[in-house]
């Protein structure tokens, strides 16, 4: 298992950015570099479980394994959806099963870090390091458009 970093500037507050990061409108806008259409459904609340779903109903459960709104939040990744259904462990899922994808946000002087930790597969590895730097340059755009838009 690799442990693949990502950090990013935002000129905006750490929870403008956390609500860019978890919002339901923003959410879908920031990942569809990874997945079109891609959403995610959760109480979100530490302990609860999160369903990352593509439009087909196909995706990936986690659980929020730690949260500290607008610093700090941990997904356990645990198994795959189909349509929509969480689906029992493979040999497959079980490579991957207990990893983690961690968010941190730290502000200063109205600039906030946003850094992300994930532990990724070999076969997974280009993927993310291709994607994940869009993906929080997305998060950038969003909030600090929307941050400009409040003013």
């Amino acid at each position: 298992m690799h442990k693949l970093n990502f950090t990013i500037k935002i000129a905006a507050s750490k929870e403008k950015v956390w609500e860019t990061l978890w919002n339901e409108t923003t959410y879908p806008q920031w990942t569809n570099v990874f997945c079109e259409g891609s959403y995610a459904v959760s109480d979100w609340k530490e302990g609860s479980k999160v369903h990352f779903l593509t439009p087909n109903g196909q995706g990936m459960y986690s659980l929020i394994a730690k949260m500290v709104e607008n610093e700090f939040i941990s997904f356990n990744h645990l198994g795959l959806l189909k349509d929509k259904i969480e689906q029992p462990p493979t040999e497959e899922t079980k490579q991957w099963s207990e990893s983690f994808e961690d968010y941190t946000l730290t502000e200063s002087e109205g600039v906030t870090t946003l850094s992300v930790n994930v532990d990724s597969l070999d076969q997974y590895v280009e993927f993310f390091n291709e994607k994940f730097p869009v993906a929080l340059q997305n998060v950038k755009n969003l909030a600090e458009t929307k941050v400009s838009a409040a003013i």
